[in-house]
């Protein structure tokens, strides 16, 4: 929409008034629906390249999802074992996300990994930092109650409903002297 519109606020009016970026927008919608794909293979047709270009960015997408929550980020592809390494875990977190996706859709419940990633984005894990009289910094770390969207999830995934026990940990803080 901000490429299309231009909008503004007038606080002393109390209106939103806009304007449309005609040029900027039927040029997009020249192009909109056009999809080019290069490819050196004779061997496949018109349907089997958009299919495997398809598969591709559903692989692609997998691998970004989770290469963040897993801390395999960056990759450098400079050496031939990191770009098999990079291949592995697309390939991993492609399996992951269908075999989830595919749990859903054998329970009749139609959804993507995108959703679900952005329903369960609200369940979280924290840390509470509790120093004590004594000097001392107690610390705990726990999931927070799991919502009942959550619960869903974690039912058709046949995931404990306390993904994590809670952590507790002490920490001395230098300089001071307990008893």
């Amino acid at each position: 929409m901000a490429r299309y519109y231009h909008t503004d606020y007038d606080a002393t009016q109390k209106s939103f008034p806009w304007q449309e970026n005609g040029d900027k927008k039927a040029s997009a919608e020249k192009l909109d629906g056009s999809y080019l794909l290069k490819t050196d293979r004779q061997d496949l047709t018109d349907e089997e390249i958009w299919k495997t270009y398809i598969l591709l960015t559903r692989v692609e997408a997998a691998f970004r999802a989770m290469k963040s929550p897993l801390m395999e980020r960056p990759i450098f592809h400079h050496l031939q074992h990191r770009a098999q390494t990079h291949i592995f875990l697309c390939v991993l977190a492609y399996h992951l996300l269908v075999a989830i996706e595919k749990r859903f859709l054998d329970r009749d419940i139609h959804t993507s990994w995108w959703t679900l990633r952005q329903q369960l984005g609200t369940h979280q894990v924290i840390t509470v930092v509790l120093p004590t009289a004594d000097g001392r910094i107690l610390r705990i770390r726990k999931a927070t109650t799991a919502e009942p969207v959550h619960k869903e999830i974690y039912a058709t995934l046949s995931i404990p409903l306390q993904v994590m026990k809670p952590v507790r940990s002490w920490q001395e803080v230098p300089g001071i002297v307990t008893e």
